[in-house]
């Protein structure tokens, strides 16, 4: 990246939307140029459907309508927006989404827990001198907590926790009490919720322990202007900050020298998750961190490595760690993808759904490491839950969709299937899979795939199914498969 080239962080948290600008400086150094900050509380804003309300989206398209004024002229490629849990739970996230990047100006990405955890701790070891030391980040946020082991800049462990500062405080402190029933109970929960993390980052896994984002800010401000070290977290500063809120009794009647009116309502929620954390992983020092999300993603963008060389990268890797047969992954995906665009003469394939069939393909025997028997059931679940993967919320539910479904019955995906976005693609992936049986490039000579509305026609030529009769066997099979879906596999056999 050339030097004074300005880069920009959008970052769409449930609590505050942020946009940091950077300068390139020297030796690739990023100096802050300019930081907005505003409390959306979308979090807030989901209602029992799981649906944005009108008002939460309204509150978030017009602060990103601010944003974009500001960001009028960018390059595309020095700008990435992210959105974080909130959207990741919000069903009606497309209609927010859809309007928001136009008002932006630069595409809305809703990205996994997983690659949020990852771009923490690139922001948080981005402002963290050089160390050898295996480093422990806990990041509460407004609707997720993130806990994250790395070395150096790379993160090497991550999880993602559905738990946050608003959820919290929405859930267990609704009304503003502030009692200590009230907190007995968030605390509880927050802890049923981390229970994995206490065999998933032992005391051994890591050196030191640092804590980032929004609540760990919060916490340390008030901790500083309370006379205690507020670049450090303990459990005794904990207990007696737990003490001022309940002798408060209300959030309306909390008197704390440090408190920043936005955190008025949320900092109940946050010191309970907190609380569980230390004590579930046995910290006894949270140092606060000044890197978070937002410089994550722009040490990314310094580096500008294209998604697609990184997505590579990790398909690589996956396919080496659970031993997947490359060459195979491969001849799968071109003949998926022949009979993808064959199903589209007619219209071009939109982008996400050409996306999870090429990663898909290269991933469809991710569960034989496990068992071969049902392999296709243990590979959607690594897809859906692999850390290693840092795809995009809804690649990787469609990902998952296409691992699951590219072979046996179609009855396990019988809601999702009436959508042609994910029939279309399964339809090209299990006949890929079929005529790749034999493990060799297939004859596809004179074979030619078309679709008549519902109706998908496979038509060889004379004498095909004589010489692979195999092939023309599964093929038999497959169309016997689709009768029970909105969809018709019509054979032309020779």
């Amino acid at each position: 990246m050339a030097p004074e080239s300005l880069l920009a962080a959008v970052d769409l948290g449930s609590n505050s939307f942020r946009l940091e600008i950077g300068r390139v400086g020297s030796h690739q150094r990023i100096e802050r140029v300019e930081y907005l900050k505003e409390t959306v509380r979308q979090g807030n804003g989901l209602n029992e459907h799981h649906e944005l309300t009108d008002e939460a989206m309204q509150r978030g398209w017009d602060c990103l309508a601010r944003f974009g004024e500001r960001l009028a002229g960018f390059p595309a490629d020095q700008v990435r927006a992210v959105a974080t849990q909130t959207l990741r739970e919000a069903r009606n996230r497309d209609v927010f989404i859809a309007r928001g990047s136009a008002l932006l100006g630069f595409p809305i990405e809703v990205i996994s827990g997983e690659e949020e955890a990852r771009l923490i701790y690139r922001g948080v070891s981005s402002l963290l001198p050089p160390s050898q030391q295996r480093r422990l980040v806990v990041d509460i946020g407004g609707r997720s907590t993130e806990v994250i082991i790395g070395q150096h800049g790379e993160a090497r462990q991550v999880a993602s926790y559905p738990i946050g500062s608003v959820a919290w405080s929405t859930q267990f402190f609704g009304e503003g009490t502030l009692s200590r029933a009230h907190f007995s109970a968030a605390i509880k929960a927050a802890q049923a919720a981390l229970t994995q993390t206490v065999s998933a980052y032992p005391a051994t896994a890591w050196d030191c322990a640092y804590a980032s984002s929004g609540t760990a800010n919060a916490v340390g401000d008030i901790l500083a202007a309370n006379g205690y070290s507020g670049g450090m977290i303990t459990p005794d500063s904990l207990r007696w900050l737990h003490e001022q809120l309940m002798e408060a009794g209300h959030v309306d009647r909390i008197r704390l020298a440090g408190l920043k009116e936005d955190r008025r309502a949320v900092i109940a929620g946050g010191l309970s998750i907190l609380i569980a954390a230390l004590g579930l992983l046995g910290i006894n020092e949270l140092e606060v961190a000044q890197g978070a999300l937002r410089q994550g993603v722009l040490h990314d963008l310094l580096e500008h490595e294209p998604p697609a060389d990184r997505e590579a990268a990790e398909i690589a890797a996956l396919q080496q760690d659970f031993g997947i047969d490359a060459p195979h992954a491969l001849r799968v995906r071109k003949v998926a993808r022949w009979a993808w665009q064959s199903l589209h003469a007619q219209q071009p394939p939109d982008a996400l759904s050409t996306h999870a069939l090429d990663t898909a393909a290269s991933l469809h025997e991710i569960g034989m490491r496990i068992s071969l028997s049902a392999y296709h059931r243990h590979g959607a679940y690594i897809t859906e839950h692999c850390g290693a993967a840092t795809w995009p919320v809804e690649l990787r539910a469609r990902i998952t969709q296409l691992v699951l479904g590219h072979q046996g019955k179609l009855r396990k995906l019988e809601a999702a299937i009436e959508d042609q976005a994910v029939a279309w693609p399964l339809l090209a992936l299990r006949l890929a899979v079929q005529l790749c049986h034999a493990r060799r490039d297939p004859d596809l000579q004179g074979i030619r795939l078309h679709r008549s509305d519902s109706v998908f026609h496979l038509t060889v030529p004379e004498g095909w199914a004589k010489s692979y009769p195999q092939s023309a066997q599964l093929l038999r099979t497959e169309a016997v498969a689709w009768q029970k879906t909105p969809w018709t596999l019509q054979l032309h056999l020779h």
